[in-house]
């Protein structure tokens, strides 16, 4: 499944949320990290990141992920959800 990205905006908390869904790859977690920065640019806005819809994340996409959490300073939320998708895929196949 290809990563897809939606934009969710709220003015009155002046925050941006970007919901990614699929599977996401180096080349993802670049465009993710290019389009995060370019909205807190642009738009003078803090900028989550929602990772709960993600199916797989290989792990170059996770050093990107790292740099965007801790350097850039967006937020990043859902991982929990991943995590656990990933632990229970892994028992029912183990």
């Amino acid at each position: 499944m290809a990563t897809h990205i939606t934009q969710i905006d709220d003015s009155e908390h002046r925050t941006t949320i970007l919901r990614v869904e699929g599977e996401m790859l180096l080349d993802d977690a670049l465009l993710l990290e290019r389009i995060a920065s370019d909205i807190q640019t642009e738009l003078d806005t803090s900028v989550t990141i929602d990772l709960a819809d993600l199916d797989f994340l290989d792990s170059e996409s996770a050093v990107v992920l790292r740099r965007i959490d801790g350097t850039l300073g967006f937020r990043i939320e859902g991982i929990e959800s991943f995590l656990q998708t990933a632990v229970n895929a892994a028992e029912r196949h183990g």
